[in-house]
């Protein structure tokens, strides 16, 4: 009778203490996300952000199962009509931060968010935030993965993103960028990240220092870069995906002899490419390829999968001829 009457007690007890003594998500973590909350202006999307209630059950909210503490914060979508505030630097366990399809979300990205030093996934896309990258993005030393695309983003690229040790993807298409790829950009150490630059206005030569690293991805198209994209093939090389498309390169693709066998997606379309296609493509594993829209001449190489594509891979260049075109004469 003593044992059930002291359980009985102690569960009473526990059903009536204070949330603040018996939620999980930290007390500073809350009062900051309500402060954000607050500064974004108090937004239906956050509703269930409430005082009331354990900040690590809110939607959009996930907490650490080790120690409490918040460490994603991913808001996708909403009536959010705001800059982002400051506080977001005053949640120093998180780990990704995801602003996403936020329409209304303008201004710049605060410095405050290099506070966040357990950072690994940064993702703000699909906003109107503009002005230009940051630099001091790159103090941001634990990021794997940096996104910025579908912004209004403009200016040139940092150079010092390439200090990022242990990034793996770096996503800055379909902004307003203008001006040369970073001649850092070969200087990636520890890791060379998946690059996407696609959709903006760059100009200048593709950098020689390229040459120098390996990528597995490389989405440079409609841009108006021109050079050589030879420093990005051959048999040392790991490539996988590569699109250059919708540029202004110009050069003897009969020059290029080698290409690692790693490639799997090779897009040229609508360049001012000349010369012969390789015969070292037959030896490929092709996925997708499209070389339409070039200056290129010549009989189309038989072997490997380059027959497996219709004439839209090939079609619009000077002289280019042999199946799936019409034949050579």
């Amino acid at each position: 009778m003593k044992t059930s009457f002291f359980t009985i007690t102690i569960v009473l007890l526990c059903s009536t203490l204070p949330l603040s003594l018996s939620q999980r998500c930290n007390v500073k973590d809350q009062i900051t996300l309500l402060r954000l909350k607050n500064s974004l202006g108090n937004p239906n999307v956050l509703a269930t952000w409430t005082s009331s209630s354990d900040c690590c059950k809110w939607h959009f909210v996930e907490c650490d199962p080790y120690n409490d503490r918040i460490k994603s914060l991913t808001i996708f979508s909403g009536d959010i009509s705001s800059t982002i505030p400051d506080t977001i630097g005053n949640l120093p366990y998180l780990e990704t931060l995801i602003l996403r399809k936020l329409t209304n979300l303008t201004g710049q990205i605060p410095v405050t968010i290099t506070k966040l030093t357990h950072l690994k996934t940064l993702t703000i896309s699909w906003t109107n935030l503009s002005g230009p990258i940051p630099s001091f993005l790159s103090q941001l030393k634990t990021l794997t993965t940096l996104d910025l695309s579908y912004n209004n983003f403009n200016g040139s690229i940092p150079p010092e993103l390439a200090t990022l040790p242990n990034l793996e993807n770096l996503h800055l298409d379909r902004n307003e960028l203008t001006g040369p790829i970073p001649d850092s950009f070969g200087n990636f150490t520890r890791k060379v990240p998946a690059i996407y630059l696609s959709h903006n206005l760059l100009t200048g030569t593709v950098p020689r220092s390229l040459a120098q690293v390996n990528f597995t991805s490389l989405d440079l198209s409609r841009n108006k870069l021109q050079g050589d994209l030879s420093v990005f093939f051959g048999m040392n090389k790991t490539i996988q995906t590569a699109d250059f498309s919708r540029n202004m390169f110009e050069f003897n693709f009969s020059a290029m002899n080698e290409f690692p066998a790693s490639l799997s997606v090779l897009d040229l379309n609508h360049n001012s490419i000349y010369g012969n296609l390789p015969e070292a493509l037959t030896r490929l594993q092709l996925q997708a390829l499209n070389v339409s829209y070039n200056r290129l001449c010549g009989e189309i190489p038989v072997g490997g999968r380059l027959q497996n594509y219709d004439n839209t891979a090939y079609f619009h260049n000077r002289c280019l001829c042999g199946f799936p075109l019409t034949a050579c004469f």
